[in-house]
């Protein structure tokens, strides 16, 4: 019954607040990340969502020290990537004042910026740059916006500065929302058009099981090349995750990093 799932969620995130404030002040990196994914877990199974995750080898770890950029579906994007990986969010600042869940953000680490205005794009950037650098994965969501899952935007290239300056790598992921019985996808967590957050909750909590795929791309290092070119090559692996064709989004991050040929030897190829 809705109604029942609805109290378990209120009962979870007031879990979570004790958590929070009573517990990690004085835990540590790694005690935080358990109880992040382990409470993004729950939350998800309290609403009838299993997590897959796609395109990570057996054994191989988690990356560090860089930035994680996805394209944006749903309010669930969050707690999918913590399922796989705690990572810190950089999220608009309106964010903050939500009930509760701003709070949550908050206190695991999101970094909120104030669209619009150019210094505190500054102050972000370089905040960014250093807790990369210290080695935490840092998450944007370069469309700037939420989409029902069926297309990606172009992505804005301004926080892309941020692994440029610092010489860090780029992760991309991709996500999706399935029907868990035919595979199609779902559109009840698309977080769009002007519904509100309980209107999204109530089509989550009356669809059938949901499961959330989350693939995991080629990194891209940034090297010479800007922060536009960056940008635009992280979407077009996006896009051909989200399309289904990892082995095309592997060529695209082996072209990426194949060197540019110098202009004496470009004049004499042509």
């Amino acid at each position: 019954m809705i109604w029942l799932r609805k109290a378990r969620l209120v009962f979870h995130f007031l879990r979570g607040i004790l958590v929070c404030a009573a517990v990690f002040p004085w835990a540590s990196a790694h005690v935080r990340e358990r109880l992040i994914r382990e409470w993004s877990r729950k939350l998800l199974a309290i609403c009838g969502i299993e997590v897959e995750v796609q395109g990570l080898a057996p054994g191989r770890a988690a990356p560090q020290g860089g930035m994680l950029v996805s394209n944006h579906i749903s309010w669930l994007d969050i707690y999918v990537i913590h399922c796989w990986q705690p990572v810190r969010f950089v999220a608009k600042s309106e964010i903050r004042s939500w009930p509760v869940v701003g709070w949550l953000c908050d206190k695991t680490g999101t970094i909120f910026i104030e669209r619009g205005r150019k210094r505190d794009a500054h102050r972000v950037l370089h905040h960014i740059t250093e807790v990369m650098q210290q080695g935490d994965l840092v998450c944007v969501f370069p469309e700037g916006t939420t989409t029902d899952g069926s297309k990606v935007l172009p992505f804005h290239a301004n926080l892309m500065q941020a692994p440029v300056a610092g010489h860090l790598p780029v992760q991309p992921v991709a996500l999706a929302y399935l029907d868990a019985a035919t595979g199609k996808p779902s559109q009840a967590p698309a977080y769009i058009d002007d519904i509100s957050l309980v209107q999204c909750l109530n089509a989550i909590l009356k669809s059938p099981p949901i499961k959330a795929r989350l693939v995991i791309g080629p990194q891209l290092r940034a090297g010479a090349a800007g922060r536009r070119e960056l940008a635009e090559a992280a979407r077009e692996v996006v896009v051909q995750l989200v399309e289904g064709k990892p082995e095309a989004a592997t060529a695209t991050a082996d072209r990426w990093h194949q060197p540019a040929l110098p202009a004496t030897a470009v004049s004499a190829t042509s």
